[in-house]
């Protein structure tokens, strides 16, 4: 049997973070084998409310304890908890983190060997304004139109920041201590900003890679989402042997990157796959070993 994968076994993290991109990068970092602690207000995550499924799934395995840290109580519940936590994941504006005594200066001089990975939705002095992922990836002109985005791109990418965050952390953690002996070496703060995971994850836009006249953008006709006769099929031909598969399927004599790109080819696939039923195209794909899934309409 495979080992599990379990870089962050033996650490400790306590998030403080609702809603998605915490509980996300919370549950990630669970599977890779961190001990996973989590404080709610006594109204609880909103996600619990409004997404119930979504909530258990993120918090299988973590710890859950309720406290309000505006409280004496809940403050001292907190620092309980941090006296024996390696990582604090937060998902506050730094002025509301200060306004509970977490600035990172306060929250190291008091536990100076925990680490803070903090998640904002804008790097540096931008931290304070107000976003969600939807103006995040609007930014970086991943809402082409009227449509919301089939996902929470900036939300769950940056969950992944945050995950590395803690993995660099961790690290950090177990290389002090191999050069030092220290049981306890000095945390550090990371700051991950859900706009600069939304700026990653535009980069392919930003290339020209997914726009209108990029190959991925649906310039290219092995790589398109056509109708078909009853649903819609995504193919995704781009390598020249899936390219020659496809146009041969529909009998498209030429199937070189000049031809790809043209919108007579193009027309000619699409009157292919418009004449073809969802069961057919699956068919073809097995036959012909063709990058192809079909969708209902």
């Amino acid at each position: 049997m495979t080992q599990p994968f379990a870089p962050l076994h033996g650490i400790r993290i306590l998030s403080l973070a609702l809603n998605l991109p915490g509980p996300a990068a919370l549950m990630r970092c669970r599977r890779m084998g961190a001990d996973c602690s989590k404080i709610e207000p006594p109204a609880g995550d909103p996600m619990a409310h409004y997404q119930k499924g979504a909530y258990t799934e993120l918090h299988e395995g973590v710890k859950v304890l309720t406290a309000d840290l505006k409280s004496q109580d809940g403050q001292q519940v907190l620092h309980r908890q941090l006296a024996k936590t390696d990582v604090l994941l937060t998902s506050f504006r730094p002025s509301a983190l200060q306004k509970l005594g977490l600035g990172w200066k306060e929250l190291h001089s008091r536990h100076p060997a925990l680490s803070q990975v903090a998640i904002v939705g804008a790097p540096g002095a931008r931290a304070e304004e107000p976003g969600h992922d939807l103006t995040y990836l609007a930014d970086n002109g991943l809402v082409p139109g009227l449509e919301l985005p089939a996902t929470l791109y900036a939300d769950m990418s940056g969950s992944l920041m945050a995950s590395e965050a803690v993995l660099q952390a961790a690290l950090r953690k177990q290389e002090r201590y191999a050069g030092t002996g220290d049981p306890h070496p000095e945390g550090v703060y990371l700051e991950v900003a859900l706009a600069d995971a939304a700026r990653y994850m535009a980069l392919p836009r930003h290339w020209g890679l997914t726009q209108p006249s990029g190959a991925v953008g649906g310039a290219h006709a092995g790589y398109r989402v056509y109708p078909c006769k009853d649903g819609r099929v995504a193919v995704a031909a781009l390598e020249p042997h899936f390219a020659a598969r496809l146009c041969a399927a529909a009998g498209v004599a030429a199937s070189d990157i000049r031809a790809m790109l043209s919108p007579q080819t193009r027309e000619a696939i699409a009157a292919f796959f418009a004449s073809r039923t969802r069961g057919e195209l699956d068919q073809l794909a097995a036959r012909e070993d063709l990058p192809l899934h079909t969708m209902q309409g």
